[in-house]
């Protein structure tokens, strides 16, 4: 699944075009890496984000799906 895609539904970030311009910025790496929006994600690797006011959010991907509901997104990856 592309990282943009999966940002979004993992709702780790709100909106696909916000999770668009973070890959474009470099402030999203895959495994230690800056990653595009392209790149493709899968379980057990690590995501980290970096947003605004130097807040870092490290998490590893557990599962990756299609469509998941609102109550069940956080079963998608666990924070490290």
């Amino acid at each position: 699944m592309r990282l943009d895609k999966y940002l979004k539904i993992s709702r780790l970030i709100k909106r696909r075009t916000v999770a668009n311009e973070a890959c474009d910025a470099g402030r999203v790496l895959v495994n230690d890496r800056p990653a595009k929006a392209s790149a493709q994600v899968k379980a057990g690797d690590t995501i980290e984000i970096q947003f605004g006011g130097g807040k870092n959010v490290k998490v590893e991907v557990l599962e990756v799906k299609d469509t998941v509901r609102k109550e069940d997104a956080e079963n998608l990856y666990k924070y490290i």
